[in-house]
Formats: C-alpha cells, structure tokens, sequence
C-alpha cells in the first residue's frame, strides 16, 4: 500500500507550459512509474507540449480528465491564477489536487476552502514541494534521486526538511513509504491529522516522521489526535522536529503561517504536545534519521 498516490496515479499538469510546469514535468517523468498524462491551458487546447514527451494539452480540466482517465492534477500556475485554477479542479471532481504555488492571497485560498467543503477532491498544498510514493509516483518539485522504497511515513509542513527526512531516512537503510509535504500557508487544504490518519492505517508505514512549524496550532492538534487514537491501540514509532525555534514572537520566519501570537504558536510548547503524544522530537534537523532509529528501537 502506499497513501494519496502510487502507480495508479494518472497526472493532468495545470500550467504544463511555462518554466516551472515544463521543468518539473520533465523531472516527473524522468521518474520511474510516474505517469504524466497531458497539460491544461484554456488557450492552448488541442496542442502538444514540446517536451521529452508529447503530452497533449486541453482547454480545460474536465476535458482533460475525460480524454484521458486523470485521478490527480498538479499546479503550477502563478499565484494571480492558481486559486481559479484549484477550483478548476475541484469543479471537475478531481480527487488529488496538489498545487506547489507559492504566494497565493489568503483571500483566494479561503475562497478555495469554501469550494473544497463537500466535494469530492483533496487538496495538497498550496506551497509544498508535493508528494511521492518511491518507485511509483512523484507530484511537484522534491528531488527523486533521493527517495527509496522503505517504511517510513513523513509529513512536513517545511520543503526542504521534507527532503533532509526522506535523505537521511535513506542513509539510515529505513527508506519511505510516502512523502507528503502539506504547505506552510495559513490555510491549505490538507493538514497534519488528515495524513497521520493515513499513515496509522497503512500497512507498509512502519514508523513516522512529523516535522512542524512554528506558527498557529496544527501540531498541537495532531498531538491530541495521536493522543487519543493511542487509547484507542493505534500507535508507530514517531520522531519529530519543530522548525523557527529561534524565531522572535510576533515575526513571520519563513512560511506565511510559520508567525507567533497571541502568546500562540511557540516552539516549546508544540515541541511539549508532540512529547505528550509519544513523540520522539529531535535535538535538530540533522539527526532526523537517526532519532526516528531511536524512536523505532524504544
């Protein structure tokens, strides 16, 4: 098994025709398994994209997931578009959404999260590197020469703390069994509980790696969740990391949502509930691997 994608995945490219859809898309496909089925631009369709590959393009994405039986999109659009391009998607019923965009207004992604409640997709991101399963599909930007099959599960809200864990979780022998990174905006579509409630009930998840943020409270939640789903006998091995530790109250360090308020968000007192959860944090980002080692020994 393996959560959200796997060789199965069938992947329309919104905005397949610029820099970084073109660049990202030939980094895909270079990938093994993975499967790019065409572009989406409302002016474009009926062309093909002069990649590695011919891929078509379609004037929209309903037409391109009935032309070619897509189950996940993902979007590379500039900010300006990518929440009219999200809600594309979403109006086409595409069940996987992940969009790698950086600098979308929260204005627009509180618009997407409106269109997201009751539909039939789910959204990864904005603002994350994206997701891959080893050996069987790789969404956005995270570098596959690194990954290998394996049992361990990460979640990150930071993008490159995602490929330090799926780095060092290689060098440990441990490998993974999917990646996801969900974003450091305020508001995205898929959160910390959303992914652990997967990786708990994935038979090739062995062990977790949770690594947060400071910034608002999604860490603190997935605590409690982990909490409360261990009473109830389902519990892995988990390390952990809190990035921004450093970070002054009141200052955003890095991600939009990664800013301390209110007496809010601090990294002590996330780096408490994951330890209240069972939670092996890690003394710093360097010794991910092997902490998730210790965590796995007891």
């Amino acid at each position: 098994m393996s959560i959200l994608v796997d060789r199965n995945t069938r992947i329309l490219v919104q905005g397949l025709t610029g820099e970084a859809g073109s660049f990202h898309t030939e980094q895909a496909l270079a990938y093994h398994g993975t499967k790019m089925v065409g572009g989406v631009h409302p002016k474009k369709g009926g062309t093909t994209w002069d990649g590695s590959v011919g891929l078509p393009i379609f004037a929209s994405v309903a037409e391109g997931k009935a032309r070619t039986g897509a189950n996940a999109s993902v979007v590379y659009v500039p900010p300006a578009g990518a929440a009219a391009a999200i809600i594309e998607a979403i109006d086409a019923e595409v069940p996987l959404v992940v969009c790698i965009t950086e600098g979308i207004p929260v204005m627009d992604m509180v618009k997407v999260k409106a269109s997201l409640d009751g539909s039939a997709s789910r959204l990864v991101g904005p603002n994350c590197p994206g997701v891959v399963t080893p050996g069987e599909c790789k969404i956005g930007i995270m570098p596959g020469n690194i990954f290998r099959k394996g049992s361990v599960g990460v979640v990150s809200r930071s993008g490159t703390l995602t490929y330090e864990a799926v780095f060092q979780t290689t060098n440990e022998g441990l490998g993974q069994s999917t990646a996801v990174g969900i974003g450091g905006d305020p508001v995205k579509g898929t959160e910390f509980i959303d992914i652990l409630e997967m990786l708990l009930a994935d038979d090739e998840t062995e062990s977790i790696i949770m690594i947060g943020e400071i910034g608002g409270s999604a860490e603190e939640d997935a605590a409690q969740f982990l909490i409360d789903e261990a009473r109830r006998g389902r519990r892995k091995p988990m390390a952990g990391f809190i990035a921004g530790r450093t970070a002054p109250p009141g200052r955003t360090m890095g991600h939009a949502g990664a800013v301390i308020s209110g007496g809010k968000g601090g990294a002590e007192d996330k780096i408490a509930a994951m330890e209240r959860a069972g939670i092996r944090v890690s003394p710093s980002p360097a010794r991910l691997g092997k902490t998730v080692v210790e965590a796995i020994r007891g």
